[in-house]
């Protein structure tokens, strides 16, 4: 329902006719506000297209406008103490082994992981927004079972969260290291050592221009693919999101999953977000019910 994909895509036809669509962008610092000002035109001109098309599609739309927030999540209040939002990682990280929700990211991100596989040196993955680690060492386990020798780096801001992520991966003798990284410049990372940069659960913390940015610095360092992960833009999931995170009895992580379920990307702003950052429709959005799954190809086939 929350998908509103009819008058999505009617709005997207409207913007292109006029030329509005896709915003043109030359320097990369421009990026983020050519994103974010474009998705506020396409909101709008998709409440007009509701509008036109009749009640059946203008109550969802007035739906998604009293669910969707720009709310912050407790866990990225930069004023909270370090070891509170590690709290909120290991409970997402005890929600997630609970659901097999890493299980279920590691069935996506393999095919792409083997594919990229190659004799001479492992595979660079470079996770952002990686929390204390969960995905990177389900990931690591998942290709030592198939015999692809990986390396991967994971980032996040949290001082906190590196330590923690560094002193787990030396107790399981797992190729991953953490450091702090600034998601939008990707600064001390060398082009060409990375091969796949993966963001899951947390497309919703960031604006459309910064995952703009992620997208375009991710091609500007030489990776083949970025891929992007998060819960699928519904009714179902603004409720249960809350009610499984309730279980972990932590009253600022329930709050966390509700303002999570609200702030989801719906998939044709994820196309669109994709569309710019790379200046072409390369890239594929897909559902894997209860997630959405953002594949953008960075390095496309040569013309013979």
């Amino acid at each position: 329902m929350l998908q509103l994909e009819i008058p999505g895509y009617q709005a997207l036809g409207n913007l292109r006719s006029r030329g509005e669509f896709p915003p043109k962008w030359t320097k990369i610092d421009e990026l983020e506000g050519v994103t974010n000002r474009f998705m506020e035109r396409f909101r709008d001109e998709r409440f007009e297209a509701s509008k036109e098309l009749g009640p059946g599609f203008f109550v969802p739309e007035m739906i998604d406008r009293m669910i969707r927030t720009e709310e912050a999540e407790r866990m990225d209040d930069a004023s909270a103490d370090g070891r509170e939002r590690l709290d909120a990682v290991r409970a997402l990280d005890r929600m997630n082994h609970m659901t097999l929700a890493y299980e279920h990211q590691c069935d996506l991100l393999m095919p792409l992981i083997a594919g990229l596989a190659r004799t001479e040196r492992p595979v660079g993955i470079l996770e952002l927004a990686a929390g204390s680690g969960g995905l990177a060492f389900a990931l690591c386990e998942r290709a030592r079972q198939a015999g692809i020798e990986v390396r991967v780096t994971a980032s996040d801001i949290v001082p906190e969260m590196v330590s923690e992520g560094n002193r787990i991966a030396g107790e399981r003798e797992l190729p991953v290291h953490f450091r702090r990284l600034n998601a939008f410049d990707f600064e001390g990372i060398e082009p060409g050592s990375v091969d796949l940069v993966v963001i899951s659960q947390s497309l919703h913390h960031f604006s459309p221009g910064q995952l703009a940015l992620m997208i375009a610095q991710s091609e500007l360092h030489g990776a083949s693919a970025f891929v992007g992960i998060d819960g699928y833009r519904s009714l179902l999931l603004f409720g249960g999101v809350p009610l499984v995170a309730a279980l972990q009895g932590i009253a600022a992580f329930t709050h966390d999953g509700l303002t999570s379920a609200r702030k989801f990307f719906s998939q044709i702003e994820l196309d669109i977000i994709a569309a710019i950052a790379t200046r072409r429709q390369a890239h594929r959005v897909t559902c894997s019910w209860p997630l959405t799954m953002l594949h953008v190809p960075l390095k496309l086939p040569t013309a013979i």
